[in-house]
């Protein structure tokens, strides 16, 4: 690799000799002065000739700048600058980080590609602000510059700015890679395979004098286009349907086809070279007659500001926090009531993994939403740990034991956890219904529904949101031109991103992180708090709460938000209960069974009926309990139907029993078993008499149950030892699951201690790479090769080091047969082991002299 590396650097180098006369050239062409100063001999001789110089040039903080922006450069870490180098120079890597850019910082580098290589400052500017300037333009490019220069996409000092080779390539324009600027090739790319015969013509139509070689004659036609005047008046002499081809051109694309025999305008441009063949029938207009034309602009529009978030609406802030406190109630309810009905084992999981479209339609009017939201509260619950697979043979969704340690939490706690998932996670429940690159529909907890981008999009979100004055919504349309303009590699009408903003939005209202649009008191704390747990963990700032802390932060904030629990009911004449608020945990674990919810809102409605007691008979409940129970939290008295409907129940439930026979079913009454005998409805069970008190059946025990009861009895199972059964709702849980990992978009961020390792050592391999031999002081081992010494010849080196202070190159191969070049600072040599300062390790170590195969002194 070494080789290979500075080879690529070389290349480099012999390279600026001839690319600085097109840097004059694009100097002369903007009419603006170089920007040389008295040290500018100075200053060139010191000049970085290659990128990977240029970060040998850089302090500490700003290599670390570099490798935090890219962590992919840190796979594995560089063992010198110039491996850093390369690296950064491969085409995956330039790729993601241009993806990264700013609208602005993407078109300086746009404008990068099309200028002479290498450019200077006012080549840029003028690219980018045109002949008439812009002072918008100009107050912005040198930060642009700045972070180009800090992600090594561009280095060089102001007067020869180099993108780099790779980024050059991605964004230069080509016939088959068009430029986002519209420019084609350049004077001397277009004419590159022209006869000299025709070259010769062109300059004689323009009106030059003929040159003795083709590659004046190009300069010579790049001179005369690169002159605002001379090229002003040769337009002036065009017919005008000439001027309407080109004004069809300027803006791209610059390709245009032509017949056999074009028409008289184009061939005027043709003849006079403003128009230039790229193929037997297309021409192409010369990047510099299209700058002449464009006023000197790379791009038809700059963005070098980014656009506003406008404000849409303003309202009190505590009719925001009270808006969002109420949904966030009603996310905690539809949470536990999705879990709820899956308690005794949800719907199956498909062979090819996550929900059936039936079973989501079942869940979404269980409850009482559409398919879409459905869909996000399931996702939420899964990413958060409390709806998994139970992974049993016939694998079927269920709550996990987690769900049951959620459930104990206060209400604003439960909503922290959720609400940190739901910002932490990939998988995006939007997608759900859509399909796959291989035509496949995609389902709620299926695969494939992982997006790496959506935490950083939420994120960002919320942080726009919080750019607003406080209580205040955006206009979504221009939150969304912001994202495009921060993220514009990927933007368009229906860009991934967009949607993700979009689904942000509405998923934030949902959840009660935003109350009518704007960010709420406990949005922000929760924002604020993953905000300083991720700078802290990447070390960018320290004294934040952990990532642990961030749902408590968020939970305190939304607490005195939250209406109180309540611990009474209203009982009805009508066998209904009104809970004027969200009952106590216990409450309304217990009523849940006792009653059915007839409906929902600021209050509980809930309906008593001949099933619902039963449930809660079936439960274990006795008919004094269920009426001493609702007597202790009525505030109104025990209405007489009610009294009547629990003690009906419950003087008919249990007055047959079902077990095994398969199934079996007992009475003491032989007349009733007669009737269900005589009733047609009980031919499909297949009973049959044992004993006067006893019938059989071959059906299962639970379908025994369910059909005695759809016949209007009420049975009771019992266990093989006779006992009654008591049957509870949440008896189906997961095995202990884990919630599903985030997939990371690229490299995980790296956190301080590991950027300063990594700096600490690239220095050090980047010093033993550069070090300068006494025996060679013109090469530093250019071969690879080890130095090579004898025994004594070692240990007088090494010796007249430690007298002497000096660092000294040796070579080393340690037990394992490995072979390693190191630089070392001796200290100490004593029985037969050398201790000093490994510059390449960047610590004190320790080494045999037996395995250090020779030594040089540097010069």
């Amino acid at each position: 690799m070494g080789t290979g590396e500075r080879n690529q650097e070389a290349h480099v180098s012999e390279g600026t000799t001839g690319a600085t006369s097109g840097a004059d050239s694009a100097s002369r062409t903007t009419g603006s002065a170089s920007r040389t100063t008295a040290s500018a001999p100075r200053a060139a001789a010191s000049a970085p000739r290659t990128l990977a110089e240029s970060l040998r040039a850089r302090p500490d903080d700003s290599l670390a700048a570099l490798l935090r922006a890219r962590p992919d450069l840190l796979s594995p870490v560089p063992g010198d600058l110039t491996q850093l180098a390369t690296r950064a120079g491969t085409r995956a890597s330039v790729v993601r980080a241009l993806e990264r850019l700013d609208t602005f910082a993407l078109q300086t580098a746009q404008a990068l590609a099309v200028a002479p290589d290498p450019a200077p400052y006012e080549a840029v500017r003028a690219l980018l602000a045109g002949d008439d300037g812009d002072a918008e333009v100009e107050r912005a490019l040198p930060g642009a510059l700045a972070a180009l220069r800090e992600q090594a996409l561009v280095w060089g000092g102001d007067d020869r700015l180099r993108l780099v080779r790779t980024a050059r390539e991605l964004l230069a324009p080509s016939p088959t890679h068009p430029s986002p600027t519209g420019l084609g090739p350049t004077v001397a790319e277009a004419t590159a395979g022209m006869s000299p015969g025709r070259v010769q013509e062109i300059l004689q139509a323009a009106g030059l004098p003929a040159t003795h070689d083709p590659v004046s004659a190009v300069a010579a036609l790049t001179a005369l286009f690169t002159d605002r005047e001379r090229m002003a008046a040769l337009l002036d002499t065009a017919p005008s349907d000439a001027l309407t081809v080109l004004d069809r051109l300027v803006w791209g694309p610059p390709y245009g086809e032509v017949s056999a025999d074009p028409p008289p305008p184009v061939r005027w441009l043709r003849d006079h070279g403003l128009l230039l063949p790229a193929s037997a029938r297309t021409v192409v207009l010369p990047r510099e007659v299209a700058l002449h034309l464009r006023a000197g602009r790379a791009h038809r529009t700059t963005a070098p500001v980014a656009p506003a978030v406008a404000p849409l609406r303003e309202y009190r802030p505590q009719v925001v926090d009270a808006a969002a406190a109420g949904q966030a109630f009603t996310a905690l309810t539809t949470v536990e009531d999705l879990l709820a009905e899956w308690n005794e084992g949800g719907p199956a999981v498909l062979r090819a993994g996550g929900l059936s479209v039936r079973d989501l339609k079942r869940t979404a009017t269980a409850l009482d939403v559409s398919e879409p939201i459905a869909a996000f509260w399931l996702e939420l619950a899964y990413a958060a740990g409390l709806l998994a697979s139970d992974g049993e043979a016939d694998e079927r969704y269920a709550p996990t034991p987690e769900y049951d340690e959620w459930l104990d939490l206060p209400p604003a706690e439960r909503w922290a956890r959720l609400a940190v998932a739901w910002l932490a996670a990939t998988r995006t429940a939007g997608l759900v219904g859509e399909q796959d690159s291989k035509g496949r529909t995609l389902s709620a907890l299926g695969p494939d529904l992982d997006r790496s981008a959506a935490p950083e999009v939420r994120h960002r979100v919320l942080a726009l949101l919080d750019t607003l004055p406080e209580a205040t919504s955006p206009e979504p349309q221009s939150l969304l031109a912001r994202l495009r303009w921060e993220r514009p590699a990927r933007s368009g009408p229906d860009d991934l991103r967009s949607r993700l903003a979009e689904w942000a939005l509405s998923e934030a209202e949902l959840l009660g992180v935003t109350g009518r649009g704007a960010l709420t008191t406990h949005g922000r704390a929760l924002l604020t708090a993953t905000t300083g747990a991720a700078e802290r963990e990447s070390g960018r700032e320290s004294g934040r709460e952990g990532p642990a802390s961030a749902a408590g932060l968020a939970a305190r904030a939304l607490a005195p938000h939250l209406p109180e629990p309540v611990d009474h009911v209203l009982l009805q004449a009508d066998l209904t209960a009104v809970a004027p608020g969200p009952l106590r945990r216990p409450l309304a674990a217990m009523l849940g069974v006792l009653a059915d919810i007839e409906s929902k809102g600021g209050a509980t409605v809930y309906r008593f009926t001949a099933q619902s007691v039963r449930r809660a008979l079936d439960a274990g409940r006795t008919a004094s309990d269920l009426q001493a129970f609702l007597t202790e939290h009525s505030r109104t008295p025990m209405p007489q139907p009610l009294s009547y409907l629990i003690d009906d129940v419950a003087r008919r439930h249990g007055h047959l029993r079902v077990g095994a026979a398969s199934a079996y079913v007992r009475c003491d009454d032989e007349a009733m078993l007669g009737e269900i005998l005589a009733d047609r409805r009980s031919q499909a069970l297949r009973l049959r008499r044992l004993a006067p008190t006893v019938l059989a059946t071959t059906a299962e025990p639970a379908a025994l149950l369910d059909g005695l009861r759809s016949m209007g009895y009420a049975p009771a199972a019992e266990s093989a030892e006779g006992d009654v059964l008591i049957t509870r709702a949440d008896a189906r849980r997961t095995p202990r699951r884990t919630a599903p990992a985030p997939v990371p978009d690229g490299p995980p961020l790296p956190d301080g201690t590991l950027l300063d390792a990594a700096v600490r050592a690239i220095r050090a391999g980047d010093t033993a790479a550069t070090v300068v031999r006494k025996d060679k002081p013109e090469a530093a081992r250019a071969d690879g090769s080890l130095p090579r010494t004898s025994s004594a010849e070692t240990l007088a080196t090494v010796q007249a080091a430690v007298m002497t202070g000096s660092a000294v190159w040796i070579g080393y191969v340690n037990a394992e047969g490995a072979a390693s070049q190191r630089v070392i600072a001796p200290v100490r040599v004593e029985g037969g082991f050398v201790t000093g300062y490994d510059h390449t390790a960047d610590e004190i170590r320790t080494y045999p002299l037996h395995r250090i195969t020779g030594v040089s002194e540097l010069a």
